[in-house]
């Protein structure tokens, strides 16, 4: 296959995989809120996926979003669904995604294996919400994706109102303010950065303590008291 007619079968393949679903007004609404509980009426937070793929030549840009189907995470969805579009390894590629949830331990690992082996693509993860942030095992996760090519951050204002201006239908009615609910999203966003912070500091200290208990032979008395706080 030639270059020229390559180009075209693979414009005309990123044309139609932009060609997408969008998010209902209320589904954004609903499961992008990152409040810490939700409110009456009870509804189930599910976990969903939106990504945008850039290519570095200024092509279109492809979006989608994904959600959990058949025990495969959003997540394991995502990475099966970039390696099936046979993209340009010589080109290089943005990748942004947005997640309602952040990536649990076992999703953690694959999306950090799967940048490494793919180093044409640059991804970059944002999350409304932390999932069991409080657990030991699930910050293990956050702070292998922190300490790896592909940090998570938590969702502010220009990633909810990107979020809602490339992903959701726009054309249905709003029962909400948009930017009063964008306003609301970034308001709560700060707790839960601070949230993640607390988490990566606390890594920070345990590793620090460790390197201060580490003796290279007997502790002697001057050492010991410089040592000591």
């Amino acid at each position: 296959m030639t270059g020229a007619i390559w180009n075209f079968v693979h414009s005309a393949l990123m044309n139609f995989l932009n060609t997408m679903a969008l998010l209902t007004a209320e589904t954004f609404s609903l499961q992008f809120n990152n409040k810490r509980r939700v409110s009456k009426p009870y509804y189930r937070r599910k976990a969903l996926l939106c990504y945008q793929l850039t290519p570095q030549n200024g092509s279109t840009p492809t979006r989608g979003y994904l959600k959990n189907k058949k025990k495969h995470h959003a997540e394991i969805r995502f990475i099966n669904k970039i390696e099936s579009m046979g993209l340009d390894k010589t080109q290089c590629y943005q990748v942004t995604c947005y997640l309602t949830w952040s990536p649990c331990p076992s999703c953690a690992r694959e999306l950090v294996d799967f940048i490494k082996a793919h180093d044409h693509l640059n991804l970059r993860i944002f999350a409304s919400r932390l999932y069991y942030h409080w657990l030991p095992h699930y910050q293990e996760g956050l702070l292998l994706l922190c300490g790896s090519q592909v940090p998570v951050k938590v969702m502010g204002l220009p990633e909810f109102t990107d979020c809602w201006e490339n992903f959701v239908d726009h054309n249905e009615p709003l029962s909400f303010n948009p930017s009063e609910k964008l306003e609301e999203l970034d308001k709560n966003s700060r707790a839960i950065k601070r949230q993640l912070e607390r988490i990566k500091s606390r890594s920070v200290d345990v590793l620090e303590n460790g390197l201060r208990s580490l003796q290279l032979g007997p502790v002697t008395p001057s050492s010991s008291r410089r040592n000591s706080r």
